[in-house]
């Protein structure tokens, strides 16, 4: 199980020396709710001022541009500018960093693409042998062929875009006519369309850290949930619309399951090293004991309301000793600091 581990620190020399660029959509809002985002900006804004509050040596940018020649002034790059209103987009600055030989935080680009397709990541999930319910891609372009679509024993299906994050795009149907309607709507928004079985359950939420190269385990969480059978859209966890079901993110301290979704997250964890911090989800039946692999986010969200955040908490570190943890342990990595 996980064991107890402790916060890294930088030393007061490499804050002051080593460059960093912070970029993320909203990394230069002034704090509040954005009328699209939601709670999105407030996250980028509780970042930056945890990374000032550390002391670091920082700028700041909210668009690709200013990785397309190299900035003479940075160092480092911390990324949260994932979503940048196009395909892939995950990638674009691990790329441009790589073409600038920029250390960066977060997985490189392949694995991003990896992971943030989530067809292709259920793919390394059964190949590490993690148990993962029958899905189909329906790749814009290509056929969209009943035959294709996966069993359901229940009759219903879950529609959402194949990289989409926070639940965008997500919904459901009980016939074919349905499923074709939901992935014509998402191809219809320039997107692939991913389709598995609706899952009855919970979802267990497994939050990774990297130290000393190693895929660290936080605590593990879950949202105890009113009902099992509600799909959450992107709106509600935005907040951008009232949520009125009852759900708590708590420890998931289960004492069967919660060691075989550990053991089953450790296996996915290291088809993805080295990626500093991610969050694995597991759907768990509490009632027959399923467990089957959902979606990896590398790179997740790391506001302290989210899951990341919340299992560091778990852990004892505070949000800046999260974030300081991250970045020392990448800044050794790349050779910007010392290794322990």
């Amino acid at each position: 199980m996980t064991t107890t581990i402790q916060p890294l620190r930088i030393p007061d020399e490499a804050k002051e020396r080593v460059r960093t660029l912070f970029m993320a959509k909203h990394a230069l809002w002034g704090g509040g709710m954005h009328p699209e985002d939601g709670n999105h900006a407030i996250y980028h804004h509780e970042v930056r001022t945890s990374l000032e509050n550390l002391g670091l040596n920082l700028e700041f940018a909210n668009s690709y541009d200013v990785l397309f020649q190299r900035p003479e002034t940075i160092d480092f790059v911390f990324p949260l500018l994932n979503r940048g209103g196009f395909v892939n987009s995950e990638m674009l600055i691990p790329i441009l960093c790589n073409m600038h030989r920029i250390p960066y935080l977060g997985a490189m680009p392949f694995l991003r693409g990896l992971g943030d397709d989530k067809s292709v990541s259920k793919l390394a999930c059964v190949h590490a042998g993690v148990p993962t319910a029958p899905w189909f891609c329906y790749r814009r372009g290509g056929p969209v062929q009943e035959a294709d679509l996966p069993p359901s024993p229940d009759g219903r299906w879950v529609i959402k875009p194949n990289a989409s994050s926070a639940s965008w795009g997500i919904s459901d149907a009980h016939d074919w006519n349905g499923v074709a309607n939901a992935i014509a709507n998402i191809h219809g928004q320039g997107h692939d369309a991913i389709v598995e079985p609706y899952l009855d359950g919970y979802d267990v939420q497994c939050a990774f850290i990297t130290l000393d190269n190693t895929p660290t385990a936080l605590p593990m969480l879950w949202y105890e949930r009113e009902n099992t059978q509600k799909l959450w859209t992107y709106y509600e966890k935005r907040d951008l619309v009232p949520n009125t079901e009852k759900a708590a993110l708590k420890r998931f301290d289960d004492a069967d399951l919660a060691a075989k979704v550990e053991e089953m997250a450790r296996k996915v964890a290291r088809e993805f090293v080295p990626f500093d911090y991610g969050r694995i989800e597991f759907r768990v039946d509490l009632k027959t004991g399923d467990i089957s692999f959902i979606e990896i986010n590398l790179n997740c969200n790391l506001w302290s309301e989210k899951v990341m955040a919340k299992a560091a908490a778990e852990a004892g570190f505070s949000h800046a000793d999260l974030l300081e943890t991250l970045l020392a342990e990448c800044w050794a990595r790349h050779g910007l600091i010392a290794g322990r």
